[in-house]
């Protein structure tokens, strides 16, 4: 039978091989973390290679991910679909091994990691996700929701500040089944890590509330597994294992350097390294008995085979619980919900109120609400700006089955949550801020819509409409910044109706994110037909026309369109043939067959006028050079709502001025 120490020496020479192959990579932390990982994945970590999706498995998340050998190395040692061919072509085109985990590239993997501090992050959503999802099913002799999240992190992670965010609230929320294994080595990109990072770690996480297990030797075994244990016996606080241990451990001339953290070892280095390793194989080879020891199939479809045994118990005790649980794990909709909410929508645009659309947001969420019980949200303090909190939100942190979180003054953390909490899957998650401060959250945003998941992002205070607030808080490029992001579908409704619209669209859509951009002001209702009220999902649409061929096309969204009305009145009584198309959604438009858009905004039509308070830019993809756009160049000013309006030009007179200008 292999050592431990001989099992996580085949991680290394797995590492080591595959980097020197590349010609690129980070062999140093999969080296230097190979025997923590073997502990863990080698019989302490509750999965089955061949089911990587079922539902109860642990989540294991790399958030030091630069050192995704290891995971590779990992998921093919004990048994998934992850073969030594894919290996050999790490960081290659087309192979499932790219030089950072990435979802959905091979089984096995739970979220993108790679941006420092953001993979811890996702673990704390996972584990707030199984923690609540626990509380709303379980009953008493049916745990159909036990699992943990473990995550590996460097002094990279603790070094940004998202992790400072992350980590205290998980604290506040003691996360009992979260367990994260610090790989103290004392190095990063620069060199020694005394230069720049001397953080008591172990003060730091007490104060958080977390439990710590401090000065553990990362290279022995039997120390590592007490740990694990005690961490486990600690079911009131989320536990950090700090382990000391050796960057590259046994490359014996670049063990311990930055030398070995972000490039190849060298071939020469690396028959060094296999002498001092005791692995007389050749690269890329793994014994049958290395394989033998390191297999989890059979264990796993064991554990997964209990577990199905006891959902069938569950089934039959809770059988109308579990038809929902099973609902919400697939990411089903209730089977009413279309009826339901067109015919919300049908009486919201009938109701024809002015107000806020941050109102009309949370409008459609206590209607909404009671319909979807897998929602999750939250706000970074900010619920009653953000008007994310409904009638029936109960805070998690209050009641362990509710559904809603304080994530406090945490942009950054909220979102990077939110995306660990819809990975786990059961829950929709949104959460909140003010539009400007996305830019405190933007790189978890981007991930979100990287890996394609679904998170909903609420921002409110959408423009300089926020008034007196000044230029610090009004957002001026942040909507053409979302827009430009690859899979981000950004809405900016005008009225209640297409707030309630942009909600739906939101919950519906599942293969990633959504932004919602509501007003602070209130905002009046659009009149519309039957049949303008569902071309709002279409993304763009005619609000209002005139007859024949128009002369000239506004465009709007948001608090503008009202706006483009009033000046297409004006227009209209000058004999001009004007339309006005409001556009609370540009990706949905742009996705719509050609033929539609080609309806709405005939190329023939090149007088065009775009108006929107945001950055001009974006919009002369659909003005052309030789259109208008009515909008912002510069930051704005502090002062009410309507002297900002006409400091900048966003006026009905400018409208009708820039269309006479077109149209001489």
């Amino acid at each position: 039978m292999p050592s431990r120490r001989e099992l996580a020496n085949a991680i290394r020479a797995l590492s080591m091989d595959a980097v020197q192959k590349a010609k690129s990579g980070h062999p140093g932390a999969p080296m230097g973390m190979a025997d923590i990982a073997e502990v863990l994945w080698n019989g302490e970590l509750k999965h089955n290679p061949s089911n990587p999706s079922w539902v109860d498995r642990d989540r294991f998340v790399l958030s030091n991910g630069h050192g995704s050998m290891l995971l590779y190395s990992l998921l093919h040692l004990t048994g998934y679909d992850l073969s030594i061919d894919e290996l050999k072509n790490f960081r290659q085109m087309g192979s499932k091994t790219p030089g950072h985990p990435e979802l959905g590239y091979a089984p096995g993997i739970e979220t993108t990691t790679g941006p420092l501090g953001q993979g811890l992050a996702n673990g704390i959503g996972m584990a707030i996700a199984e923690k609540t999802l626990a509380a709303q099913f379980n009953r008493p002799g049916h745990d159909i929701v036990d699992h943990s999240t473990y995550v590996f992190l460097g002094d990279g992670c603790l070094m940004e500040g998202i992790s400072h965010e992350a980590c205290s609230l998980a604290g506040t929320l003691g996360l009992g089944k979260l367990t994260a294994f610090y790989d103290d080595n004392g190095i990063s990109i620069d060199g020694d890590v005394e230069g720049w990072f001397t953080d008591d770690t172990v003060q730091r996480f007490e104060s958080y509330g977390w439990h710590v297990v401090g000065n553990v030797d990362g290279h022995d075994s039997t120390a590592v597994l007490a740990a694990l244990q005690e961490a486990r016996s600690i079911t009131d606080r989320p536990s950090l294992i700090c382990c000391k241990t050796v960057i590259g451990f046994g490359s014996p001339n670049k063990q311990g350097k930055e030398d070995c953290h972000g490039a190849p070892l060298g071939a020469d280095e690396i028959i060094a390294a296999r002498e001092v390793l005791n692995w007389p194989h050749e690269a890329f080879h793994i014994p049958e008995e290395i394989y033998g020891a390191w297999d989890q199939k059979q264990p796993g479809s064991e554990k997964e085979a209990a577990w199905n045994q006891a959902f069938s118990a569950y089934e039959e005790a809770h059988p109308e619980l579990a038809v929902e649980f099973q609902r919400r794990i697939d990411g089903r909709l209730p089977s009413d919900w279309q009826a339901n909410v067109n015919a919300y929508i049908k009486d919201t645009q009938a109701k024809g109120e002015k107000i806020a659309s941050r109102k009309a947001s949370q409008n459609s969420l206590n209607q909404f609400g009671p319909w979807l019980p897998e929602l999750l949200g939250g706000s970074a303090d900010l619920a009653g700006s953000n008007l994310t909190m409904w009638s029936g939100s109960k805070p998690i942190n209050e009641q362990a089955d509710g559904n809603y979180v304080y994530y406090g003054v945490r942009e950054f953390a909220m979102s990077a949550i939110m995306n660990g909490v819809t990975l786990h899957r059961g829950f929709k998650a949104y959460g909140a801020t003010f539009l400007v401060f996305m830019e405190y959250a933007r790189n978890a945003v981007r991930m979100a819509a990287l890996m394609q998941q679904p998170s909903i992002f609420v921002y409110t205070h959408d423009s300089i409409g926020l008034g007196e607030d000044g230029p610090t808080h009004q957002p001026v490029e942040q909507i053409a910044n979302l827009r430009m992001t690859p899979n981000m579908a950004l809405w900016r409704p005008c009225d209640a109706t297409e707030s309630a619209v942009a909600w739906k669209a939101a919950v519906e859509r599942q293969d990633g994110p959504s932004s919602l951009i509501f007003s602070r002001q209130g905002l009046p209702m659009q009149a519309r037909t039957d049949e303008q009220v569902g071309r709002v999902e279409q993304g763009g649409y005619i609000l209002r026309d005139c007859a024949g061929e128009p002369q000239l096309i506004l465009i709007a969204t948001g608090s503008e369109v009202e706006i483009a009305m009033q000046a297409a009145e004006q227009l209209a009584a000058k004999s001009i043939a004007v339309r006005v198309v409001s556009m609370p959604c540009c990706e949905v438009f742009q996705a719509q067959d050609a033929s539609y858009r080609e309806q709405v905004l005939p190329k023939q039509v090149t007088a065009r006028i775009a108006i929107e308070a945001a950055i001009k830019d974006y919009w002369y993809k659909y003005v052309g050079l030789d259109g208008a756009i009515i909008g912002m160049d510069s930051f704005g000013e502090s002062a009410p709502i309507n002297d900002l309006y006409k400091h900048f030009g966003i006026t009905v007179e400018a409208v009708v001025s820039a269309a006479d200008e077109l149209l001489k």
